[in-house]
């Protein structure tokens, strides 16, 4: 549980910041969770699923028809489908923060070269502030962008390995390469 000097922390890191912090929260709170969901669903889920259906194609009696060609091409996508879930919001996500990181330099900077236009005042050291709260989203951004990116690309690898897993081993439950009749 967070103690009230943790909270304290995170509440003067999200001043510091500006107004973009807390947005990169939230997208990281929604990225993350999709990311430990795919992870979760590859890892426990997806065996069981995928088990099931090469049993039920196991079960068939016809399985070198052009039906069961197709029936066998629905298997594969679907199974595709489910694991390619969520990906493309993956990476949508990942490319929108380092976005809302520079959104955040960008608005940082307008207030620094405002103060600096009101007051006339250009002197170092009490720009520092600024400048330091202008540059903290795009770090915060880039960070979890590159974080996220790592993971992003684990997931894509399991999802081609376990995808062609998927598809060889219907094929080999089928003896997909002995044509019926010899013919095509």
């Amino acid at each position: 549980m967070l103690n009230e000097s943790m909270i304290a922390l995170f509440q003067q890191f999200f001043d510091q910041g500006g107004k973009v912090i807390p947005a990169l929260f939230v997208l990281a709170l929604i990225l993350w969770s999709l990311i430990i969901e795919r992870f979760y669903f590859i890892k426990v889920t997806y065996p069981k699923l995928s088990q099931r259906q090469i049993d039920h194609w196991s079960q068939r009696k016809d399985k070198r028809s052009w039906n069961a060609h197709k029936i066998r091409e629905l298997l594969i996508s679907k199974n595709n489908a489910r694991l390619n879930l969520w990906l493309s919001s993956i990476r949508v996500l990942i490319a929108i923060c380092p976005l809302l990181g520079l959104l955040g330099t960008v608005s940082g900077m307008v207030a620094v070269f405002d103060v600096i236009a009101v007051t006339g005042n250009s002197d170092a050291k009490a720009m520092s502030a600024g400048i330091y709260k202008a540059t903290l989203p795009t770090m915060v951004g880039l960070c979890l962008a590159l974080s996220a990116l790592y993971f992003s690309h684990s997931i894509k690898q399991l999802v081609l390995k376990y995808s062609a897993q998927f598809e060889d081993r219907l094929t080999i439950r089928s003896n997909i390469h002995q044509h019926p009749q010899g013919v095509l």
